[in-house]
């Protein structure tokens, strides 16, 4: 009997591509059907169903039953974090290539949901202004929350148990950005403020125009509206 991690029950459930394209859509935070996440991955539906088993097998996402659909969604923030961890170490090259090409604009990179918070370019740069005025500092494994007025113009509340914040490794910009309750509401608040709205079909995030007055008043970040 092994006492060592079943780090190999993990490594095969992640190792297929289509799983591994489920486990991105499913990286925004939301709950999608088996036949959302087939046509994702590009596989079909009863292909979906056994890929599905696999990941929730390995503790990766869990199912839910709403009436006659199952949705499936990633298992927690736990689960979140680590994935976006393990982003950051693979491979990336293809997407600043796409980047650079003529006409690209790649909008995931820009700005995406990374689970129930914030991640690419503009949460890297959020979190940086947050650090540079003393609204977060770094404390080992979190952050520290340091009250301010400007935690409440974000919609942000400052309540609940510690962490509060914390750093999670962004895959694409190889920075942190802030994740746990702040980052949660932060998010939360600029969806239904439209700061932010969510492109269809995608990961990514268009920064508004009323987004981009909100990020420069209260913060001094210059962020072009969409």
């Amino acid at each position: 009997m092994t006492l060592t991690p079943r780090l190999d029950i993990l490594g095969a459930a992640l190792a297929d591509s289509s799983r591994a394209r489920m486990l991105c859509e499913l990286m925004d935070g939301r709950a999608y059907t088996n036949k959302e996440l087939a046509g994702a991955a590009g596989v079909t539906p009863q292909t979906a169903t056994a890929h599905l088993r696999r990941l929730e097998q390995a503790g990766l996402i869990q199912a839910t039953r709403s009436g006659r659909c199952l949705y499936h969604r990633i298992a927690g923030p736990d689960v979140a974090e680590a994935l976006e961890t393990l982003s950051a170490l693979a491979p990336s090259d293809h997407l600043y290539r796409a980047q650079q090409r003529k006409g690209a604009r790649l909008k995931m990179l820009e700005a995406r949901s990374c689970y129930d918070h914030l991640a690419g370019r503009l949460g890297v740069a959020i979190t940086q202004a947050l650090l540079d005025q003393g609204d977060l500092v770094p404390d080992g494994a979190q952050y520290r929350v340091v009250p301010s007025e400007r935690w409440v113009k974000l919609g942000v509340t400052l309540t609940g148990r510690a962490p509060l914040a914390r750093p999670c490794l962004d895959w694409t910009e190889r920075l942190s950005h802030v994740a746990g309750p702040v980052g949660r509401e932060m998010l939360s608040h600029a969806l239904a403020a439209n700061w932010l709205r969510r492109l269809r079909g995608e990961r990514g995030l268009d920064v508004t125009p009323a987004g981009a007055a909100a990020l420069r008043q209260i913060l001094g970040l210059g962020w072009e509206g969409g």
